[in-house]
């Protein structure tokens, strides 16, 4: 799998600027999650963020999980 088919966005996370590169199907499953809670998409990121950082794992496989966490019931 090459960087072609990723979607790289930036947004604000702990008062420094950082970059995640997912997969468009993966930003529209967390954009519909943040819209189902009526939050904004950075705000549904930085709980995200925020839950995964004592595991230590990379924010993107975090987001990952979160969406397929959340399609999966």
């Amino acid at each position: 799998m090459t960087g072609a088919h990723l979607e790289k966005r930036s947004f604000s996370l702990a008062g420094h600027r950082t970059s995640v590169a997912l997969e468009p199907a993966f930003w529209q499953v967390l954009e519909r999650l943040a819209a189902a809670r009526a939050l904004p998409l950075a705000k549904l990121l930085q709980a995200v963020d925020e839950a995964r950082l004592e595991s230590g794992i990379p924010l993107a496989s975090a987001l990952r999980v979160h969406a397929l966490n959340a399609v999966q019931g």
